[in-house]
């Protein structure tokens, strides 16, 4: 008897035509830590530091919902020298801020702690950050190492493979920092043309997951704008008022183009059956979905 073949959350995720838009988690800090060796499933929480350190730099990053990831770079060579960690911040005004330090004993990560409320510098390009976390899930060391390759070839001193940032079965994920733009189902070459697409600053809704600063509808709304409308500016759309009723949002936007109209867009929302949801998924699982039905112009 031969057995069953083995199950790939991003391929069953492709042939449900699972919608991306509005699937990028929320958060707006993030907390990187180089560590080039493997990664334990759970990634920072399984690394053998001291407690004491642990707890501080894990204690900080609850305080302001930061997001901690292990970091290196693509095939897993280290620079020369310490370590490094950052920690990456995206203001309410569209700004964002970075503070990069380094690291060699356990104790060093308490500059992390220190760092978060710092103001950080400005002006500093965007990380491109590749989950490539293969003993989190299957899916994204298959699919991200070799869009990790293709970027680190591109833009070697910004790309880092990094541990899971959410949403499996859209490996490979792509996640730009501290701009908070998630994007997915990437292979190497539209992992290419979308990095260099957002470094000009313009974001195409193929393979947009959202916007981390948003919550899921609002996130829906400018990934509906964008494509209707085309390729716009990461801050291009701001979103001005979100109301809910039953079953959905009335998500109302505004354009930064002069004399352009705003626009209300109608977000429906429905929760899926119970499924699988990543490759080691012991349980079944339902997700909200959220689809954009209409797009008016005030």
């Amino acid at each position: 008897m031969n057995p069953a073949p083995r199950f790939f959350c991003a391929d069953a995720a492709r042939l449900r035509n699972d919608p991306l838009a509005g699937t990028a988690p929320y958060g707006t800090t993030w907390i990187l830590i180089e560590y080039p060796g493997g990664w334990p499933p759970n990634g920072f929480d399984g690394l053998a530091l001291h407690p004491d350190t642990k707890r501080l730099v894990f204690s900080a990053a609850q305080a302001v919902r930061a997001r901690i990831l292990l970091i290196r770079r693509h095939g897993r060579r280290t620079s020369e020298g310490p370590r490094r960690w950052a920690v990456l911040r995206y203001e309410s005004d569209g700004a964002h801020r970075q503070t990069w330090g380094t690291w060699t004993r356990d104790e060093d990560l308490a500059g992390i702690a220190v760092a978060l409320d710092a103001p950080g510098d400005r002006g500093a390009r965007p990380v491109v950050l590749v989950c490539a976390h293969g003993l989190h899930d299957v899916c994204c060391a298959v699919r991200g190492r070799p869009v990790s390759r293709a970027l680190s070839e591109r833009w070697p001193d910004l790309v880092w493979e990094c541990t899971h940032v959410g949403g499996d079965r859209f490996a490979a994920n792509v996640v730009i920092a501290p701009d908070g733009v998630y994007y997915g189902n990437l292979d190497a070459a539209s992992a290419v043309t979308a990095v260099e697409e957002h470094l000009a600053d313009r974001v195409h809704a193929d393979h947009l997951r959202g916007y981390t600063n948003l919550f899921p509808p609002q996130q829906t709304a400018v990934a509906a704008l964008l494509a209707r409308f085309g390729p716009a500016g990461r801050h291009h759309y701001a979103v001005v008022d979100t109301t809910r009723d039953s079953d959905g949002w009335l998500v109302r936007l505004t354009a930064r183009t002069p004399r352009s109209p705003a626009y209300a867009v109608d977000v429906r929302s429905h929760r899926t059956p119970a499924r699988q949801l990543t490759c080691n998924g012991l349980s079944l699982s339902s997700t909200v979905v959220h689809e954009a039905r209409s797009i008016i112009a005030d």
